[in-house]
């Protein structure tokens, strides 16, 4: 079987092998092992491969580079009204010569993906929406648009769109999904957590606005003045961190505050086995990797109660859902620190529940879809 994928994650290549985003390319080496080829449609970049990429695993695979736009600018939307034809070209060349379509949603490459797809409607397809598949959500129109075309079963044909969580209404190819990080091994690694002393939080995230960071450096800031020991460790970069910097120097928090930028994956689980709140004020996510990967090691999660989050904290009993109010936020979150007693229950709900989400029980259930 040719399995061709198509993606606005950036490729690279580099001493031979193939590189990108290191969740995205952890999960498709799990698909790779149940095909033969693997063709890649997407952008590519000559830069060296940063601490945040890994390579793909299989002996036969190649990247068909394509054009990266973006409408974000009237200089870019222009550049994107010349390029798009070319991409529509490819994708349709793409689809023609591989045996399973895989699209990577949602994007501005998924997009146009969605809408030649519809010229192959015999052949078969998956397509993962990695963004909040909420159907009230507040999102852009080209969302909106990836979400209708692809749950549309007139013109979406012989596909299985994976989404995280649980919605009303759904069409029949719609099917609830999630991702994995951890093996069924690790499990055993993990130590139960004790909510004494110093109280640990991290970040992990892209610092950007709409991951909300400084709202993040700002709880532990009003925590640590109502007399709580915390400390944040904050992975990850962008745009963001020099903003965030500044916030920690003026505020004299470099004691409490640290920004550790992009990090590999043991360096983050040895962060997890050590801390006890994993912190993420984000405005929208899909299935928030960040936050199960803490959940699988006791860490209790504080986070707004946006797409499954909700379902994934139980009501909190998994974890703390934040609200708009920050006042209130903080006013809930006092007394709970210093209540060991229902930490420790969260704690160990939350690793019972993402413990399930194993990267074996990940393969088998992609093993299913080809």
């Amino acid at each position: 079987m040719t399995f061709g994928i198509i993606t606005h994650a950036i490729h690279n290549e580099h001493k031979g092998e193939i590189f990108a985003y290191e969740p995205y390319v952890r999960e498709m080496n799990l698909w790779a092992k149940y095909v033969d080829d693997i063709i890649i449609l997407a952008p590519s970049s000559s830069k060296r491969p940063s601490k945040i990429e890994i390579a793909y695993k299989h002996p036969h695979i190649k990247v068909i580079e394509i054009p990266n736009f973006d409408i974000t600018s009237f200089k870019n939307t222009l550049k994107a009204i010349l390029v798009i034809p070319e991409i529509v070209f490819s994708i349709f060349k793409f689809m023609n010569r591989v045996d399973h379509l895989h699209l990577r949603c949602p994007g501005n490459i998924g997009l146009l993906a969605c809408f030649v797809q519809m010229f192959f409607s015999s052949k078969p397809k998956t397509a993962k929406y990695a963004g909040n598949w909420d159907p009230n959500a507040k999102q852009p129109i080209t969302y909106k648009l990836q979400k209708w075309l692809l749950s549309n079963t007139f013109l979406t044909k012989n596909m299985k769109v994976l989404v995280y969580g649980e919605w009303p209404n759904q069409s029949k190819n719609i099917k609830p999904f999630f991702t994995a990080s951890f093996s069924e091994s690790e499990v055993k690694n993990v130590k139960p957590k004790e909510f004494t002393s110093t109280l640990n939080m991290v970040f992990l995230g892209s610092l950007v606005e709409g991951k909300q960071p400084l709202e993040a450096i700002k709880i532990a800031e009003a925590l640590s003045q109502k007399s709580s020991d915390i400390r944040l460790d904050i992975y990850g970069d962008g745009p963001q961190r020099a903003l965030l910097q500044q916030y920690i120097i003026e505020h004299k928090l470099e004691s409490i505050v640290s920004l550790k930028g992009n990090q590999p994956k043991e360096v983050i689980k040895q962060s997890l086995s050590q801390a006890h709140f994993s912190i993420l004020p984000s405005k929208s996510e899909g299935w928030p990797k960040a936050i199960a990967e803490a959940m699988f090691f006791g860490v209790i999660p504080i986070a707004t109660p946006v797409s499954c989050v909700p379902d994934m904290l139980d009501s909190e009993k998994r974890g703390i859902l934040l609200t708009n109010d920050f006042t209130a936020d903080i006013n809930k979150l006092i007394p709970l620190l210093q209540d060991t007693e229902t930490l420790n229950k969260i704690s160990k709900a939350a690793a019972t529940w993402s413990q399930q989400y194993t990267l074996e029980r990940f393969e088998s259930e992609i093993a299913k879809l080809l």
